[in-house]
């Protein structure tokens, strides 16, 4: 991965984070995040 790529991916997720605050007050942001704690629990518990 080139640094201009990583980048650009940076700013996209950044930016659609902040899209996702300022039209629906982060609740797809936040639903993410629970769900990426339950696949991590759910990893550990497989490991």
């Amino acid at each position: 991965m080139t640094n201009k790529i990583a980048i650009g991916l940076g700013l996209s997720i950044l930016g659609l984070i902040a899209l996702d605050h300022f039209l629906a007050d982060g609740f797809n942001t936040l639903f993410l995040l629970r769900k990426l704690a339950d696949l991590i629990e759910w990893l550990a518990f497989w490991r």
